[in-house]
């Protein structure tokens, strides 16, 4: 799974992919809570059906950026949920999970 999304990554930003980010970044505690509300059902829990990476996992990756997740977060995904966020509450969700590689 996780070599399927270095290569969606690689993919995106290699056809120039331009996705834009609000101009004052994200507030992280904000896609904190956003993030413990409606991705810990698989990002957090080890009882869950579908396992996917926890969010520090996804912030160690060398090929997490804010472009990346942006990419990412406008991109279904079969294993995930279609989840439609708005841009500030993408730019949050970027910045939390950005946090945790600091």
């Amino acid at each position: 799974m996780r070599s399927r999304l270095c290569a969606l990554f690689a993919l995106i930003l290699l056809a120039g992919a331009e996705p834009s980010f609000g101009q004052q970044g994200g507030d992280a505690t904000a896609g904190r809570r956003l993030a413990e509300a409606s991705c810990l059902q698989c990002h957090g829990s080890p009882t869950a059906k579908v396992r996917a990476p926890a969010f520090a996992a996804i912030a160690a990756m060398p090929s997490t950026t804010a472009q990346s997740l942006g990419v990412f977060l406008r991109t279904s995904h079969a294993a995930m949920p279609n989840l439609i966020l708005s841009a500030s509450e993408r730019d949050d969700v970027i910045a939390y999970i950005l946090s945790l590689s600091q």
